[in-house]
């Protein structure tokens, strides 16, 4: 028989559909054909895997070669391709044994010598992948992240020749170990570090509590930078599931996935010169961008209004339903993007305005063209905005330290568990009927709320999201009802709204 069939997995977002290698050794001229909606990386496969099975010292069969990768609709990208596709020609020249195909399989890009290099994705493609009852074959430098899985079957192999030696009884391939890294403790700065900001200490633990998205307002220096720094050692741990989630994404970003993040929030901050696309994802093959990359973290955007009016807007979608979805011509996909936007930005063009040193020279309208490069929509989606002033010469000189992010992610912690025994979920995600259903307030904190709508101008949106944030700020008091100081506090992280 002359014909061989493979499992392999391609790349569609964070999904891996299961892609069958099939080849085929026919009668006629030498050729090697790939067919299947093949890119250029994996045509160029040919040549990586005819040099590697004759450097392995294999025979290349001088027959018609036809490979399939179905289904054909798929887009195929990558070198992941490389291990089947050899190992069908040699199933298929009858070099190798066949009958333990079905049980396995196989991604690797093939080096001249017949060497495995790691693949992009491998953790996303097994985690996928487990559910078929499959045992995965893959490179060794990609199979640690790969056991993560810990329901997968993961072999570890270093060359062509060690997966044909498995295969064919001779030398087992070796199993990376099933249980994931040890947790190395993230080194955060330390919150202690920050002099005065009170106000905004206070923002970032609700914030971290409900999983909600700031925007910090200030002169130059006053501390923004050094706050957001120091608010993913704020947050909560993750789940195992988020954990999971997070690594898989960061697999398949160009800078692959790294043991020692295990378990750690991610933060990213991306320079104000950030393209559209880099900030969510794209490409003519999608890759995932920052807010993707950032999911399960922070994603922290500094010198807010400097960024292109286009690449803010493209945080809207994504920070109301958590997901970003990505159409190109040839390839859609979707990726996951449930982060906790960080912004900072200077109140008008020089920076000082509202500074006690009187520097700013800024007009109105100055100002008012500055601020509005922030949209109503975009401002509307961020639950808390505060100012950040300057600091007095008597908080810098103070030597007295303030609490630490211990002691302020302890609380957050005990907010957020019980927002997790209550609803499942944090506040942040609530729908409009679970705002009924857990966000209760007494008459007075109602009646507050109302007048505030009429006051501020309040959109339906921010009036949910001002409930929820009162709802935050009631788990941190131990509170099973919202009371009027948690509806009052709540308000005040929407006053700077109207400035804008």
């Amino acid at each position: 028989m002359s014909l061989a069939v493979l499992h392999s997995r391609a790349l569609s977002g964070l999904e891996a559909p299961e892609v069958t290698v099939e080849v085929h050794l026919g009668n006629g001229l030498p050729s090697f054909t790939i067919v299947g909606l093949p890119d250029t990386e994996v045509k160029e496969s040919r040549d990586r895997v005819r040099a590697a099975l004759v450097n392995s010292r294999f025979e290349f069969p001088a027959r018609r070669i036809t490979v399939n990768l179905a289904p054909a609709e798929l887009p195929k990208e990558s070198g992941r391709f490389d291990l089947p596709i050899a190992l069908g020609i040699l199933a298929a020249s009858h070099q190798l044994e066949a009958g333990e195909f079905s049980k396995y399989e196989f991604a690797g890009e093939l080096s001249l010598t017949g060497e495995l290099r790691p693949v992009r994705g491998a953790l996303a493609m097994t985690w996928r992948a487990a559910r078929d009852g499959r045992a995965f074959v893959l490179p060794s430098a990609s199979a640690y992240e790969a056991a993560l899985v810990s329901e997968a079957s993961i072999y570890q192999a270093g060359s062509l020749l060690d997966v044909c030696a498995h295969l064919a009884g001779r030398q087992p391939l070796a199993r990376p170990a099933a249980h994931p890294p040890m947790v190395i403790p993230p080194n955060y700065p330390d919150l202690a570090e920050v002099k005065g900001q009170a106000q905004a200490k206070r923002a970032l633990e609700v914030a971290a509590a409900g999983g909600h998205s700031v925007l910090m307002v200030g002169p130059p220096g006053t501390g923004k930078s050094m706050l957001a720094a120091r608010f993913p050692g704020l947050l909560p741990p993750m789940s195992g599931e988020e954990a999971l989630e997070s690594a898989a994404l960061s697999s398949l970003g160009s800078g692959g996935f790294r043991a020692e993040n295990w378990k750690q929030r991610p933060f990213r901050a991306p320079h104000h010169t950030a393209s559209s696309v880099a900030l969510v994802g794209g490409g003519s093959d999608p890759r995932p961008g920052e807010i993707s990359l950032a999911h399960n973290g922070v994603l922290f955007l500094d010198e807010l209004p400097e960024f292109n009016r286009k690449v803010l807007e493209a945080l809207r979608e994504p920070l109301e339903s958590g997901r970003i979805a990505i159409s190109r011509a040839a390839r859609q996909a979707e990726y996951p993007a449930r982060f906790q936007l960080i912004g900072a930005m200077n109140p008008c063009p020089c920076g000082y305005l509202g500074h006690f040193s009187g520097r700013c020279r800024c007009t109105p309208d100055q100002v008012a063209r500055y601020r509005h490069k922030l949209s109503g929509p975009l401002l509307d989606r961020i639950d808390i905005q505060i100012e950040v002033p300057a600091v007095r010469e008597d908080e810098l000189v103070h030597t007295g330290r303030g609490e630490n992010s211990a002691q302020v992610r302890e609380r957050a912690e005990r907010a957020h568990e019980r927002q997790l025994a209550r609803q499942g979920k944090s506040n942040t995600r609530l729908g409009p009927r679970e705002i009924e259903r857990f966000c209760t307030a007494e008459e007075g904190a109602g009646a507050l709320l109302r007048q505030a709508i009429g006051k501020l101008h309040l959109s339906a949106r921010a009036y949910h999201r001002v409930l929820k944030l009162a709802r935050t700020i009631a788990d941190l008091a131990g509170e099973a009802t919202i009371a009027v100081t948690h509806v009052a506090e709540a308000i005040q992280y929407r006053r700077l709204e109207r400035s804008f």
